[in-house]
């Protein structure tokens, strides 16, 4: 079996407080670091109600600090939001912290609405038209080369995070491909492209000095439960949550009770139903299968999954019986490993 990763939204329910669900993110961290998956990543988000992981930088260094050899890092930093040199003395330290566990995974959209965006950079001329140019510029504050670049951030060149470019389209398929990096496709909220970005990426490839082979991750949302039944019921939360923010509320995570209380149209019901179709809803031996197929069809080299459930113990649960079904192998977290730096 390929390696299984985890993306974790720092996910607000219902009843909850953005100080909960980080506690909740930074154990969740160490349960699935004992499970045996292989990597942890917290995407950035803002001025989203549901989403308390604002600060990627600020929680990597927390959840790294709490486990000793999972990879923690971001899926992904929104660049655009951001100078590449602050970011770069941001993952330099991180790196320098907790050496060969860092990953840097950069995106193109801003993670949040215009006004918000406005309000990170304050700057007219930002657009994802520069993130190519962004993407380089990052990278040569971090790679020793014979002449530094002007500044030289501290930490910065030697202090090297694993850099991966984040996608939901065959822009960034290429870009990491041109650049040879890994590149990571965001399957769970934008299906559409999967084939064609991963065929643009595997054909762009060219080998450098982070990578020789092309290295791909699919993300996939997930729901695993005992049996279909009380996975559906979970993934009831979900559902509700995706045709609130279709009317304008970006609430909290509601529960499954809300959800199974909520009356919807038939439109409504059809339109939830597809934007969760290619979510992966049941029972361990049917998440399985599908993620099996999801790999066959991409020839993924990794697999990361999220998982949106209202109650932290239903979501531990999920990550538990999905471990078991999929063979990893748990690690034994009194004994510290060097961490191959992968890919």
């Amino acid at each position: 079996m390929i390696p299984l990763s985890v993306l974790d939204l720092a996910t607000v329910a219902s009843g909850s407080s953005p100080a909960q669900a980080l506690r909740e993110t930074t154990a969740m961290a160490v349960v699935v670091e004992q499970l045996g998956y292989h990597r942890f990543w917290v995407a950035e988000h803002h001025a989203m109600a549901a989403v308390a992981s604002s600060a990627p930088a600020v929680l990597i260094a927390h959840v790294a600090n709490a486990t000793t050899t999972l990879r923690v890092g971001a899926g992904g930093v929104m660049l655009p939001n951001h100078a590449p040199l602050v970011i770069a003395e941001q993952f330099a330290t991180l790196e320098a912290l907790h050496p060969r566990r860092i990953d840097l995974g950069l995106g193109r959209a801003p993670g949040t609405d215009r006004v918000t965006a406005h309000a990170l950079r304050r700057a007219s001329d930002v657009q994802s038209t520069t993130f190519p140019h962004d993407v380089v510029e990052l990278i040569t504050y971090l790679v020793p080369q014979a002449t530094p670049p002007h500044p030289a951030p501290t930490p910065g060149a030697g202090y090297l995070p694993d850099i991966w470019l984040l996608g939901s389209s065959t822009f960034s398929a290429q870009l990491a491909g041109q650049l040879g990096l890994p590149f990571s496709f965001a399957y769970h909220f934008a299906p559409a492209q999967l084939d064609e970005a991963v065929e643009v990426y595997r054909t762009n490839f060219r080998p450098s000095q982070f990578l020789a082979a092309p290295y791909v991750m699919v993300a996939a949302s997930v729901i695993c439960a005992h049996d279909d039944e009380t996975a559906q019921f979970l993934a009831g939360s979900n559902a509700l949550n995706v045709l609130q923010r279709a009317r304008g509320r970006l609430g909290p995570l509601p529960s499954p009770d809300e959800a199974a209380n909520t009356v919807m149209s038939d439109d409504e019901a059809a339109f939830v139903a597809d934007t969760l179709a290619t979510h992966y809803i049941g029972s361990p031996a049917h998440v399985v299968n599908g993620l099996q197929l999801l790999q066959a069809r991409t020839g993924a080299d990794e697999i990361m999954v999220s998982t949106r459930v209202h109650e932290f113990a239903a979501r531990r649960a999920s990550f538990e019986l999905l471990a078991r079904g999929w063979g990893l192998t748990p690690r034994d977290p009194s004994r510290e490993r060097e961490v191959d730096r992968v890919p």
